[in-house]
């Protein structure tokens, strides 16, 4: 295997989204688990496109792994791939570098991560972001550890290594209580599948049922796609120890505190038609626009979505507002990533290579386009010149997220905060630079009662993580602390 990944790049639609984080699987107790868990990384794929791995247990072979470049559906869907992998237990993981190597990625930092302990191996693949795993690498360097990866998920295998507790279960509670930040981590012994969230539950993990056997994912999507049955969600600061003689054992690690999931997750990171909290998260999106239609309303012909992320938002603000719901944008599905090297002439077509506007249907019309944020700002400006150059009369854009103006440091990969527009532009400023006829945001509030909470956010103890908004961090990020980050002040 080289060290280094197939020649891609993302294309240049991609570079002004949010980076998704990871997506993490596992199965207990089902024949040929590997393909299970090749089918649940498939469905969490959105979640992760530039590597995946999966590791497996049989009582003949021991542990077997097989890490690749790329998509899901060309790496392990190969029958001579597949055959290495045997055994009732599986976990898998695919990966978008939130941390760790942020050039050409290696090879050796695609997880799971395995280590070999006194008591037997152990395998782990982690969603979120390790906020102090600078400090904790020079604390395991200089205590003699070596590391393998540049990945901040390694820290916590050193960190079980050097535990006294007697067993695998044991030591990654040890471990995590060293860890601070984001982590849904699904891990396996040979015997044992271990499901844990962090205190504040910031990232997504759910149980299933699948047959007589046991399955743990990033998202309930990913349950649907193997025929399994949600039996609940992994709480915050939980850890399950699920064997196939006992079934699921619930323990409770970590100093309680209040829970902050990601309202993220809810805006675009997770699939419409995953559930969150007992919530359809596409029925969210769909209410995020009914909450834009009544707080920025506009005149207009036609509300059409930057596909495919503004869709349900764009069909709520239609509902909400009586203006016609149209396909203004079409996306090409088969473009993915540029299948060529993108020469300066493929650069400045732009967005055009993946998406086109229904030049019939925009012509003279006053168009709003609904899309779920603004990053950079530059893919904004590029879709509202392809509009106005098929001959709309006007451009409103409306946005189903808050202005981004601090960066994630729990697993998105957010730009620095200086290249965020929303970090040094107001609203109107905003609207200006994209030059458009209107630009509104959904409110804070807004957004948390299009999640379900009636009376908006409470700003003295927030439901949610909100700090790539607001920029209260749960967390304090101690690394990005130590090299200078200014964090915002308390009010």
């Amino acid at each position: 295997m080289p060290d280094q990944p197939p020649a891609f790049r993302a294309h240049p639609f991609d570079d002004d989204k949010l980076r998704e984080e990871c997506g993490v699987f596992g199965v207990l107790g089902a024949t040929d688990a590997a393909s299970f868990v090749a089918l649940g990384l498939h469905a969490l794929q959105h979640r992760g496109q530039e590597a995946g791995g999966i590791v497996t247990y049989d009582a003949e072979r021991g542990f077997n792994s097989a890490r690749r470049f790329g998509y899901v559906r060309d790496t392990f869907t190969s029958q001579d791939v597949m055959q290495t992998l045997p055994g009732s237990l599986a976990i898998g993981h695919v990966r978008y570098s939130t941390s760790g190597s942020k050039g050409p990625a290696q090879i050796r930092d695609v997880q799971p991560f395995f280590g070999e302990f006194s008591m037997g191996g152990a395998a782990i693949a982690h969603n979120g972001n390790i906020t102090n795993a600078q400090a904790l690498r020079r604390e395991l360097i200089e205590r003699g550890s070596i590391f393998q990866s540049s990945s901040d998920t390694e820290c916590i295998i050193h960190l079980m290594a050097r535990s006294l507790q007697k067993g695998i279960p044991e030591r990654m509670e040890d471990a995590l209580r060293r860890v601070e930040g984001a982590f849904s981590i699904v891990a396996m012994t040979r015997t044992k599948l271990i499901g844990v969230r962090d205190p504040l539950g910031v990232r997504p993990l759910v149980l299933g049922r699948v047959g007589d056997g046991w399955v743990l994912s990033s998202e309930t999507c990913a349950l649907d796609i193997i025929g399994a049955e949600l039996v609940r969600e992994i709480e915050p600061g939980e850890m399950v120890v699920i064997t196939e003689e006992h079934g699921v054992e619930s323990l409770r690690p970590f100093r309680p505190v209040r829970s902050r999931f990601c309202i993220f997750e809810h805006v675009y990171f997770s699939r419409p038609d995953s559930i969150i909290g007992g919530r359809s998260v596409y029925e969210t999106r769909r209410q995020i626009g009914v909450e834009l239609a009544r707080e920025a309303p506009v005149e207009a012909d036609l509300v059409c979505p930057v596909p495919d992320s503004g869709t349900p938002a764009a069909i709520g603000y239609s509902q909400e507002s009586g203006i016609p719901y149209a396909m203004g944008i079409v996306r090409n599905q088969y473009m993915g990533r540029t299948f060529i090297e993108p020469t300066e002439q493929i650069r400045n077509m732009g967005v055009r290579l993946k998406l086109n506007v229904n030049r019939a249907l925009i012509r003279g019309k006053r168009v709003i386009l609904v899309d779920d944020s603004v990053v950079r700002g530059t893919t904004s400006r590029k879709i509202k010149e392809m509009i106005l150059d098929a001959g709309a009369a006007e451009v409103h854009f409306r946005i189903a997220s808050p202005p981004t103006s601090w960066p994630c440091f729990y697993g998105v990969d957010t730009p620095q905060r200086e290249k965020l527009l929303a970090a040094s532009m107001s609203e109107e400023e905003m609207r200006s630079h994209l030059a458009v006829d209107s630009l509104r945001f959904i409110s804070l509030d807004g957004l948390y009662r299009a999640v379900g909470e009636a009376g908006g956010r409470d700003a003295s103890a927030p439901q949610y993580c909100d700090a790539c908004f607001s920029g209260e961090y749960p967390v304090a990020p101690s690394d990005m602390i130590e090299q200078g980050f200014a964090m915002k002040a308390a009010e």
